[in-house]
């Protein structure tokens, strides 16, 4: 997987970057968002969790991905200023109402049988 950033706009007035970029994936399947924001962290030089990726579309036919990352200045400004789904999609939210697994299966009563 290679990661190319096509662009790269300051947005002061929202203490972020705004990136796009496009991902050559020629012998692996579309990579995921977690795989994505650690390449573009790295790329760019700051922490994953102020990476935030808003879209990704693969291109039909091609092995190539086309995106678009916002880098925030903080963790906190990026809560703040990206809708809430989109930080349950790059998991620096937890979905209301849904409890992490282990808890889950510790709240869950015991089946009966017979």
């Amino acid at each position: 997987m290679e990661i190319r950033l096509v662009d790269q706009r300051p947005n002061p007035l929202l203490h972020r970057q705004e990136l796009r970029f496009e991902v050559v994936h020629a012998t692996a399947p579309t990579p995921n968002r977690e795989e994505v924001r650690a390449e573009i962290a790295k790329q760019v030089g700051v922490a994953k969790d102020r990476v935030v990726v808003e879209r990704m579309q693969a291109r039909f036919g091609t092995a190539t991905t086309l995106g678009e990352a916002m880098v925030y200045e903080s963790t906190d400004l990026a809560k703040r200023t990206e809708r809430e789904h989109i930080l349950i999609r790059n998991k620096l939210k937890e979905k209301a109402g849904a409890a992490p697994p282990a808890e889950a299966a510790a709240a869950a009563p015991p089946a009966k049988e017979g």
